[in-house]
């Protein structure tokens, strides 16, 4: 497969994750090989797959929950092909036709105002008392603030004109 030859190692692993726990309902070890920040960093990440250009499944963690990047991955990965509720479980059928993202998250921090986002480069997180919607950077679609943060809000279940807490944080994105 032309696509996973061109995968560099983040997505390498969500990818072997998926095929593996869909094959055989298995849960993969984290595998040797890897870049040594993947098993040293902590890191909060997001697994998105696509198939055919349509989003397919998209979970991910805003902070790290698990001891490494490498692991954060696996798990984000099962989940986004598995648990995603707007999605039906991915099938074998689907394997060769997913294309995944892996964007791990950096830090994140408070913003006083919508003026101090930038769609590209920056994520959103909007809060709200216990309800909190987060939107990943730089989405095909998404080409305003206005619309990152309409998106954020409607995924949190908070009224468009309610006022939130705002947070942005950078992801770096690997194909």
């Amino acid at each position: 497969m032309n696509q996973a030859k061109q995968e560099d190692a983040y997505v390498t692993l969500a990818r072997k994750t998926i095929e593996a726990h869909v094959r055989t309902g298995n849960l993969i070890e984290v595998p040797d090989g890897l870049p040594q920040e993947m098993y040293q960093d902590r890191a909060g990440v997001f697994v998105s797959i696509k198939k055919e250009g349509r989003l397919r499944g998209c979970i991910g963690t805003l902070g790290a929950v698990q001891p490494s990047v490498a692991e954060e991955i696996i798990h984000n990965a099962i989940s986004a092909s598995s648990q995603d509720p707007r999605f039906s479980p991915i099938t074998q059928e689907e394997l060769d036709k997913l294309a995944i993202s892996v964007d791990v998250l950096g830090e994140m921090e408070p913003i006083d105002s919508t003026t101090k986002l930038d769609v590209k480069r920056y994520g959103v997180v909007v809060s709200k008392g216990y309800r909190r919607g987060l939107l990943l950077p730089n989405l095909e679609g998404v080409d305003t603030v206005e619309d990152q943060v309409a998106i954020a809000k409607q995924k949190a279940g908070i009224g468009s004109e309610e006022t939130v807490h705002l947070e942005r944080f950078e992801v770096v994105r690997h194909f």
